[in-house]
C-alpha cells in the first residue's frame, strides 16, 4: 500500500457521549490533585478587551518586570500542545487572547492541571502581558486556576455552528463561536438603552404593566390563553400594552412609556415570533404628527448610538437613516400602485379582481386594505411615514376633523417591513364604545377583542386627555439596524419546535 492510500479502517470518530465520558474522567482527577473543578471567587479580573489595549511588549527573559502583571478569566476555544509548553486561546464577551502555559512558570500542581484542561473549560490566569516572536498578544501565565469544567464536548470549526437549528437550540454556544451573535447581542442592549436614555431625557416615566389580562385588548391578534386557580378565572397573556397605559393617562401621567413583552398566539416567520418585545408609549396633548417627530428622533438616536453611519446596509440594498424621513398619504399610495381610488368602491372592487384579491362579504376599508398590503407594502423603501388611514380599520384612532372616513394615524416602513404604528388616540367614551360594539359584530369568542373592556370605556369617561400613542417593534428595529434578515438572529431565544 503506497504511502498517499487512505487507511481502508479508518478509526471511527468518537462521539459525543464517548467525549462526555473522557471529560468526566479528567474531572475525578482533578479531583483527585485536591482542585475544586467548579471554581469559586476569582477576584481582580480584567476583561480581556482591556488587558489587549495594554502596551505590549515583546518578552524578554533577561527583563522580568518589564512586561505588565495581568490577571485574565475566560473560556478555552482554542488550545495547542507543544511538548512543554500549551498554547490556550481563552475568551470573554471583550475578546480573545492567547495564554501561555509552561511546566516551570506554572509549577508541577498548575501542569498536571494544564494537561487536562479542555475546549470549553472556563479558567483564570495571573501573569504578563506582552507579545512573542511572532508578534501574537500574549499571557505568560504563572499562575492557573480552574472555575469550571465543560463535561460536554464544544462544537469545532469544522462541527455545529454552521447548522442554523443547531445554533438556535444551543444559543449559549452560539454567543461563544459565532462573533455575529455577541455583537447582535450587544448592540440589542444598546439600542434599548439608547430609547431609555432619550425618553427620560423628554421626561417620560418608564412603567410596567401587568402581563396577564382578564380581557385581551388593544390589537386585533389571538391571545395565549392560561387559568388563574385561585380566583378559578381564565386570563389572556397580553397581545399589546396600549389599554392600561392609556389608564395612566387618566390617572394624570402625562407622558408613559413601556419595554415589555406581548404574546400572540400566530404564525412563525421571518418577520414574526409569537412571543416579542413592543415599547409602546402615550403623550397627554399630542398627536400622530407630533409623534412622527418623536419616532424620526428616536430612531436616529439608536442608529447613532450604535455606529457606522446613518446609511446602513439591509441585504443586497441600503436604508439611509438621515432625517427628515419621507412621509406619504395612503390614499395617494394606493391610487399610484393599486391605481385607484380608495373612495370609490366600485374603482376598488375593480382593482381588487384585478390582482385576484377576495372581496365577498368584506367591508370597502378591508379590500382597501387589502389592496394596500398586496400593492404597496414592498414598493416601500423609506424610512416612510405613511398617513391617514382607513377610519374603519382604526378602532383606537381619532377622525380627521372634516373626514370621518380617515383616521389621524401612521406606519412607518423600512423596505416593506413595518416597524412602527402611532395614532392621535381616541378619547371620546361614547365614540370608543359604539366602535367597539361594531368591531365585536361577527367575532369568535377566541379573537383578541371579542369582549368589551368596560372598565377602559369607564376609566375614559373619566376623562382622558387628547393624547399621541406610538408603538414600535424592537425586534424589527434590531433587526434593521443590525442588517439581520430573520427575527430569530434578534432574539436570544426565540421559540422553536421540542427537539
Amino acid at each position: 500500500m503506497s504511502a498517499e492510500s487512505p487507511n481502508p479502517n479508518p478509526a471511527p470518530e468518537p462521539t459525543a457521549s464517548e467525549h462526555a465520558a473522557v471529560r468526566l474522567e479528567k474531572l475525578h482527577k482533578i479531583e483527585a490533585l485536591g482542585i475544586d473543578p467548579w471554581g469559586g471567587r476569582f477576584d481582580g479580573h480584567q476583561p480581556i478587551g482591556t488587558i489587549r489595549e495594554l502596551e505590549a511588549l515583546p518578552f524578554d527573559d533577561t527583563k522580568p518586570d518589564a512586561n505588565p502583571k495581568v490577571i485574565a478569566a475566560g473560556r478555552i476555544v482554542q488550545r495547542r500542545d507543544q511538548g512543554k509548553l500549551f498554547f490556550l486561546d481563552i475568551w470573554d464577551h471583550t475578546g480573545r487572547v492567547q495564554v501561555m502555559l509552561g511546566q516551570k512558570q506554572i509549577g508541577d500542581l498548575g501542569w498536571q492541571l494544564a494537561n487536562l484542561l479542555d475546549l470549553g473549560d472556563l479558567i483564570g490566569v495571573e501573569g504578563a502581558f506582552g507579545k512573542t516572536r511572532r508578534g501574537e498578544l500574549s499571557i505568560r501565565a504563572t499562575k492557573l486556576t480552574i472555575l469550571s469544567k465543560s463535561l460536554e464536548p464544544h462544537p469545532t470549526v469544522h462541527f455545529g455552528m454552521e447548522d442554523i437549528e443547531y445554533r438556535l437550540r444551543h444559543r449559549y454556544l452560539d454567543l461563544v463561536h459565532s462573533p455575529d451573535t455577541l455583537t447582535r447581542a450587544k448592540q440589542r442592549v444598546k439600542i434599548i438603552r439608547t430609547m431609555r436614555n432619550y425618553l427620560d431625557g423628554l421626561d417620560f416615566m418608564e412603567v410596567e404593566t401587568p402581563t396577564l389580562h382578564a380581557i385581551a385588548g388593544g390589537a386585533a391578534a389571538r391571545p395565549f390563553e392560561t387559568h388563574h386557580n385561585a380566583l378559578d378565572i381564565p386570563l389572556f397573556l397580553r397581545i399589546a400594552l396600549e389599554l392600561h397605559l392609556k389608564r395612566l393617562l387618566v390617572g394624570g401621567m402625562e407622558k408613559v412609556y413601556e419595554i415589555g413583552r406581548v404574546f400572540r398566539n400566530e404564525g412563525i416567520s421571518h418577520k414574526h415570533n409569537p412571543e416579542f418585545t413592543m415599547m409602546e408609549l402615550y403623550q397627554a396633548y399630542g398627536d400622530y404628527r407630533s409623534m412622527m417627530d418623536l419616532t424620526e428622533g428616536l430612531i436616529v438616536a439608536c442608529v447613532d448610538a450604535i455606529g457606522g453611519g446613518r446609511v446602513r446596509p439591509w441585504a443586497d440594498k441600503t436604508v439611509d437613516y438621515s432625517p427628515p424621513f419621507q412621509r406619504a398619504r395612503y390614499a395617494d399610495l394606493v391610487k399610484e400602485h393599486a391605481g385607484c381610488d380608495m373612495h370609490d368602491p366600485a374603482a376598488v372592487i375593480e382593482a381588487a379582481k384585478k390582482f385576484h384579491l377576495p372581496t365577498a362579504g368584506k367591508e370597502h376599508d378591508v379590500i382597501v386594505n387589502s389592496l394596500f398590503e398586496h400593492c404597496v407594502e414592498d414598493k416601500l423603501v423609506g424610512p416612510v411615514f405613511v398617513h391617514d388611514y382607513p377610519a374603519a380599520i382604526c378602532p383606537l384612532t381619532k377622525r380627521q376633523r372634516g373626514d370621518a372616513r380617515m383616521a389621524e394615524r401612521f406606519e412607518l416602513y423600512v423596505h416593506g417591513m413595518e416597524l412602527a404604528n402611532a395614532y392621535t388616540e381616541l378619547n371620546d367614551p361614547l365614540t370608543q364604545e359604539e366602535t367597539f360594539k361594531r368591531q365585536l359584530v361577527g367575532m369568535k369568542d377566541e379573537d383578541s377583542m371579542a369582549k368589551m373592556d368596560h372598565d377602559f370605556i369607564r376609566a375614559q369617561r373619566h376623562g382622558m386627555p387628547p393624547a399621541g400613542g406610538l408603538g414600535i417593534g424592537i425586534d424589527r428595529l434590531v433587526m434593521l439596524l443590525t442588517n439581520t434578515q430573520t427575527i430569530r438572529d434578534v432574539i436570544l431565544f426565540p421559540l422553536l419546535r421540542p427537539e
